[in-house]
């Protein structure tokens, strides 16, 4: 089996550490903003504002990417994200949380554009899926222990878990600073002269981009979005329950994405990209469309759990997917910074209209509703999105012997 090169690694390591302060902050992030006096949907903005700076500033991120290489705009990002973050947990005010967070989303599109371009020039195109997956599950490791250690420090306060999530990102930066020195943008290998980027317009033709960008909206919308800035509001004010059981339940759904994540990536290099994507969106769309409706905490935990494992499977599989598109190019490029793009709209975009509901729709059942409709539509373009995997397109590409 081929081995995954030491670049990859690195990443992992990086995203494990972002994801734990990321998640440190998820259940302490709503909660701080209604401690302002304001209105469900105004603490649903917090979150739609990270999502709505790193979904302005995602094109010239590809843009910086192709220009100056991805190390140097990944460290960019990582200290602007660290810095904001430390003056959120000294907000004074609702808009200073705004202001701080939403500063954060410029530095959060320029790491996250640039580690993708790196994950893309890194894999080899065998073992695609495989790496998509452990990628995936660096940042879902963070993602576990950080919900449940930050369920813990809102006890010391909910300014505490912004301060370690600061520091968490200091320490990203130095691991990714020392161990990718000369991996800053150059070719890993030189085949001739550099090939620009492909272009949204080109990338659009592909109904396989297109699909991807679905899927995508799809993981912004409920998994980045409604997810972190809903499930906390329905398990503290729907259900009355202590705040500590947001950070639990957020990490149960991240466990229902480790059990899947790992075994999908490698599924996706052997059977191909659909046959575990669609599975994926609809099981998702099944355990999400009933979460607002349920009064019991245990039922939204088990609910929560498989639309992680939903999630899990087509995390990794739509950027294997993506990597098969546009592998075939040079770095950066409007078409990668619009999948980024995509997935912030849809982060933007779902905590506000879910917020809406729950102040003036009927409540969480119908917010949830809506929010289980959005896998749907993308699994619908998945059905006629073609096979990428490598290991399929060549198999189906070989010449059948004569019988």
């Amino acid at each position: 089996m081929k081995q995954i090169p030491r670049g990859i690694w690195v990443l992992l390591a990086a995203n494990v550490v972002i994801a734990l302060g990321y998640g440190l902050i998820a259940p302490a992030l709503p909660e701080f903003a209604r401690s302002f006096g304001v209105s469900a949907t105004a603490a649903t903005v917090i979150v739609s504002a990270f999502a709505f700076m790193r979904l302005v500033f995602a094109p010239a991120s590809g843009a910086l990417v192709a220009r100056l290489g991805e190390r140097r705009v990944y460290l960019t990002g990582l200290t602007i994200v660290a810095v904001s973050t430390f003056a959120s947990a000294f907000a004074q005010s609702y808009w200073q949380l705004l202001l701080f967070r939403g500063l954060g989303g410029v530095g959060s599109t320029m790491f996250s554009v640039s580690a993708l371009a790196l994950l893309i020039r890194l894999s080899p195109p065998d073992i695609r899926g495989r790496v998509s997956g452990y990628f995936s599950a660096g940042f879902l490791l963070g993602s576990i222990s950080g919900p449940l250690i930050g369920a813990g420090l809102i006890g010391f306060g909910l300014r505490l878990p912004f301060v370690v999530y600061a520091v968490a990102l200091v320490i990203a930066s130095v691991v990714v600073a020392t161990q990718l020195r000369g991996v800053g943008g150059r070719p890993v290998v030189d085949t001739g002269p550099p090939l620009d980027p492909m272009g949204l317009r080109e990338a659009l033709r592909d109904r396989t981009y297109r699909a991807v960008l679905a899927s995508s909206f799809t993981q912004g919308f409920a998994s980045q979005g409604v997810r972190v800035a809903v499930v906390p509001l329905l398990i503290v004010d729907g259900l009355g329950a202590p705040s500590g059981w947001s950070g639990v339940v957020l990490a149960i759904y991240a466990a229902g994405n480790v059990v899947s994540i790992l075994v999908a990536g490698r599924l996706s290099d052997v059977h191909g990209r659909k046959p575990v994507m669609l599975p994926g969106l609809a099981v998702m769309a099944a355990a999400t469309l009933f979460i607002g409706f349920s009064d019991s905490l245990w039922v939204i935990a088990m609910l929560s759990f498989f639309a992680g494992v939903g999630s899990g499977l087509f995390a990794p599989t739509h950027q294997a997917a993506l990597a098969d598109v546009l592998s075939v190019r040079g770095k950066g490029g409007s078409a990668l910074a619009s999948y980024q793009m995509i997935s912030d709209v849809g982060a933007v975009t779902g905590p506000i209209l879910a917020g809406l509901m729950v102040d003036h729709g009927g409540g969480f059942g119908p917010a949830f509703l809506l929010t289980g409709v959005v896998p749907l539509l993308a699994l619908a373009l998945w059905v006629w999105a073609r096979e990428t995997a490598p290991a399929r397109v060549a198999a189906s590409a070989a010449p059948t012997s004569p019988s």
